[in-house]
């Protein structure tokens, strides 16, 4: 059983008289629970093929399967529930709401997605605030945190929906070694507590050590899958 399949998967764009080949019949199988890097330059199809994953953008041709579900032809409603059942989603700027409290902002995704009851909610957000260590910064907002407290905030709403995927892109750009390298590590043992898939697009030398299969991306064209025995440590 693969979380993610895709079949001579590609997508097209067209721009006035220029069809644009974003990504062009990508083949390839994730299983679950693994750290996977999509590398390549900027511009190569990282962030398209990411986002076809996460069901925001999709396919012109091929066949894409999402934890077991066939999502090539889903509508937005569909794609928007099943998005919100399955996947969860980090990004390099964080995207927090600032009116939010860390508390609330890892809330959110239970009240606007899965419509959890208040003390079923309540118990969630308190298991990942005490997964990523923010149990003492629950009643503070985005402002008045750091930049690697607010990527653990963002990988605990990631993970509070018991997502089955999580799709992380260029998490780490915005922070630094020391504090890129907790995350990762955080994100790993997130992984093997929880069994959740996470799937990179990234150009972080870091993330790349540590993922266990990188695949390239040039052109649009997936090139290649190195195995990272184990995954190393930057």
């Amino acid at each position: 059983m693969s979380i993610v399949s895709a079949q001579q998967l590609s997508k097209q764009y067209v721009s006035g008289d220029i069809t644009i080949q974003a990504i062009c019949e990508a083949t390839f199988t994730i299983a679950p629970a693994s750290f996977v890097a999509f590398v390549g330059p900027s511009g190569s199809g990282k962030s398209t093929l990411l986002n076809m994953i996460g069901c925001l953008d999709p396919p012109t041709s091929g066949k894409l399967e999402v934890v077991g579900k066939e999502v090539t032809n889903l509508s937005p409603s569909e794609s928007a529930a099943f998005r919100g059942e399955n996947i969860g989603f980090i990004f390099q700027d964080f995207n927090l709401i600032p009116i939010l409290t860390v508390f609330e902002n890892i809330e959110y995704p239970l009240i606007m997605v899965q419509n959890w009851p208040a003390a079923k909610r309540k118990q969630q957000v308190e298991k990942m605030l005490e997964a990523v260590g923010m149990q003492d910064q629950a009643g503070k907002y985005p402002s008045q945190i750091s930049g690697g407290q607010k990527q653990r905030v963002a990988v605990a709403r990631a993970l509070v929906t018991n997502a089955r995927l999580v799709l992380a892109d260029e998490p780490t750009a915005n922070l630094d070694r020391e504090t890129a390298n907790r995350i990762i590590t955080l994100m790993k043992t997130m992984r093997d507590e929880f069994s959740t898939t996470f799937l990179f697009s990234t150009h972080d030398p870091k993330v790349m050590n540590n993922a266990e299969i990188i695949f390239t991306l040039e052109d649009g064209r997936l090139q290649e899958k190195n195995h990272n025995h184990g995954g190393g440590h930057a």
